[in-house]
């Protein structure tokens, strides 16, 4: 690890550039394995999500913090700017289709998948809602090749259809977004993903939104399981582990970056949550990983 910022990519190893609107691109793993040789590291893409849908062989997927040890089928869904990558083995490919945040925004209401948030999952691959998912990806893979006339309407179409297929595999999608709970919460995570470094009160987020407290302290704890003020505490939290984990820069450097005036109070903010202070975590994580 010999960076300061976690790298943006367009597609992997190609620098971020802005999107044309509806942007669309599909391919295979394989087809940049002599980019990557099998070990994609740490990056994210500051403007569009990502499925990757694991078609055979086996290896480590990782999302932020978490990491998973699969063999195929596994599918994956990262919305924009969430920290990925993975290692795999020999023989090991995937369908992965990115699509620009703005198309993604156009499929929601289509979708069984909330956009919000990551998801990984896999099983056996005998499980019907696993051939339904290869067959659409498939589907999407051959349009895309293809380029036939009306593509541009057949493909997002099959797009959402994959993602409420991965919403159907995985065991932590419970509540289909489109409640108005599920829609108040995921403009609460939108306004904190911009402003948690800015110590925002509540009210604030209360104002911006346009609801009362009661109603969006609902609608916090219904969908994303907890309060306001520790939905905040969890996005900085996250940042923190993102920069400890996949940058060199000092616990100092990263208490100042999310809106800590004191690295001290950080420290104790960062132990309470993890039950280790920044330093000894990063220490840890990167024994283990």
């Amino acid at each position: 690890m010999n960076q300061n910022s976690i790298p943006d990519f367009f597609v992997y190893g190609e620098p971020a550039r802005p999107l044309d609107v509806g942007f669309l691109h599909v391919e295979t793993v394989l087809a940049r394995s002599n980019i990557h040789h099998g070990q994609v590291t740490a990056h994210k893409h500051p403007q569009m999500g990502q499925i990757t849908y694991w078609t055979s062989g086996s290896g480590t997927y990782r999302i932020e913090d978490r990491s998973w040890d699969f063999s195929a089928p596994a599918v994956s869904f990262v919305p924009s700017a969430i920290v990925h990558g993975f290692s795999i083995g020999p023989g090991t490919d995937a369908i992965v289709v990115s699509v620009a945040d703005d198309a993604l925004a156009a499929l929601a209401a289509h979708s069984l998948l909330p956009l919000d948030r990551p998801v990984f999952a896999d099983g056996l691959p005998d499980r019907t809602a696993w051939k339904r998912l290869a067959a659409v990806l498939e589907m999407i893979a051959a349009e895309y090749a293809e380029a036939r006339a009306g593509s541009d309407k057949v493909l997002p179409s099959l797009i959402a259809v994959a993602l409420s297929e991965i919403a159907r595999l995985s065991p932590e999608v419970k509540d289909p977004a489109g409640s108005p709970d599920a829609l108040l919460a995921l403009g609460l995570r939108r306004l904190v993903d911009r402003h948690f470094r800015d110590n925002w009160p509540v009210d604030r987020y209360v104002e911006a939104l346009a609801t009362t407290p009661h109603r969006l302290d609902k609608a916090a704890h219904a969908v994303l399981g907890s309060g306001v003020k520790r939905v905040v505490g969890e996005r900085r939290l996250l940042e923190a582990k993102r920069l400890l984990l996949f940058t060199v820069r000092t616990v100092e450097d990263i208490a100042y970056e999310i809106g800590f005036d004191d690295p001290a109070y950080f420290s104790r903010f960062f132990r309470e949550r993890t039950g280790e202070a920044p330093a000894a975590w990063r220490r840890g994580q990167l024994l283990r990983g």
